[in-house]
């Protein structure tokens, strides 16, 4: 037991402290003076579930995870009955039928479903060894295994998850060893469905905005229209948007202070202590806190990376790759809405957002990376 926590990855563990320390200031300063009073002391829960968080990732250590990767069609089965349940027997948030309420604790399935989806195309990758895949027995089995819940996300409706989703899948072909071929058709495939997306949506701007209207999820079509004529969007579409620029410009260098900031509170910028966090960390700790919380997510990735290439077993590779994968788009999504690169999403700011589920399942992800980090000498004697 001892031999294996010492196999920890300490560097890790420091990256995780410092962003810990990041997210509950940032989400103090976020709650503190809301008018809402329900919102006050979120930071102190956030510090619990970041503590149960800690005791799962380090206790990851001492579990095998090829066991884990054994069981993945067992998984798989109650990642998608649990997105089956949830729409059906879930609540309702934001229009989106996603969340299981039990008291005050929520859990989203959508969440959960990421880490299995990464698991499973681990082992269907490791059959190949690192050769080519092949089309027919490699991309449409992996293609067809992550559809059936990109589709039970989809009709939630949770278009950030589902989006997070292909991301992984595509994380992980290419890293399997995905030939050149597919990869330019599956390009051609993606570029003409978004413009055949595009064009059938302006095409059909006032039908589908009135179909949002009677389903209760304008703020849907909002936010798609806002992305694709920014132009002719609705000064609410656009509200969030602009006012996370000027609430980040106005950090200048240094930013405006702890607690200082203006645009949080009052509904300037909605959720600022979830989805918006970085608009506090840019406003009130400016360019230099916001290079400082880009650089930790650098090192953390970086380290993640170093690991999966001293891996001695593939699927062990595969794995820290679609976490990474999941990582790094999560940031670039989160971060690029809010400078107005991309469009809005509900999806969050990893280890910085307030949200309990995402929080836990992202350091049970780097748990993961710990048990792979602290088994590859047992694997490689047992090779």
């Amino acid at each position: 037991m001892l031999n294996k926590l010492k196999k920890l990855d300490w560097g890790i563990l420091f990256i995780l402290v410092c962003l810990m320390l990041i997210s509950t200031v940032a989400i103090y300063s976020a709650t503190a003076n809301d008018p809402n009073p329900t919102y006050h002391g979120k930071e102190k829960l956030h510090l619990i579930y970041f503590g149960v968080g800690f005791v799962v990732a380090i206790a990851s250590v001492l579990f095998d995870y090829r066991i884990i990767l054994k069981l993945w069609h067992v998984l798989y089965g109650i990642g998608v009955t649990l997105l089956i349940l949830v729409y059906f027997f879930g609540a309702e948030v934001n229009s989106a039928k996603g969340w299981f309420r039990f008291g005050s604790f929520s859990f989203q399935p959508a969440e959960l479903m990421k880490i299995i989806l990464i698991i499973g195309i681990a082992y269907l990758l490791g059959r190949r060894q690192g050769d080519k895949l092949n089309f027919t027995n490699d991309l449409l089995t992996i293609g067809a295994f992550a559809f059936l819940p990109f589709l039970l996300v989809m009709i939630q409706p949770d278009l950030g998850n589902a989006i997070i989703f292909l991301v992984i899948v595509l994380g992980m072909l290419w890293i399997g060893n995905v030939k050149y071929s597919h990869v330019a058709m599956g390009l051609g495939i993606v570029v003409a469905g978004i413009m055949l997306f595009m064009f059938l949506f302006n095409t059909f701007n006032e039908e589908i905005k009135d179909y949002m209207i009677e389903k209760n999820r304008y703020h849907w079509y909002e936010r798609i229209n806002t992305f694709v004529n920014p132009g002719e969007a609705s000064t609410s579409a656009l509200h969030q948007s602009k006012n996370a620029q000027i609430a980040i410009g106005s950090g200048g260098l240094s930013g405006d202070g702890f607690m200082e900031g203006d645009m949080k509170n009052g509904g300037f910028v909605p959720y600022p202590y979830s989805d918006s966090i970085f608009v506090v960390i840019g406003e009130e700790f400016g360019f230099q806190g916001s290079a400082i919380l880009l650089m930790l997510y650098f090192f953390l990735i970086y380290r993640m990376i170093m690991i999966a290439f001293k891996c001695f077993d593939r699927r062990a590779s595969y794995i820290i790759i679609g976490i990474v994968s999941m990582f790094v788009f999560q940031v670039f999504q989160n971060i690029g809405m809010m400078i107005g690169l991309m469009p809005i999403t509900g999806i969050t700011l990893p280890f910085i957002s307030y949200g309990g589920t995402s929080l836990l399942l992202n350091m049970a992800s780097i748990g993961l990376v710990f048990s792979i980090k602290a088994h590859q000498e047992v694997y490689e004697l047992a090779e």
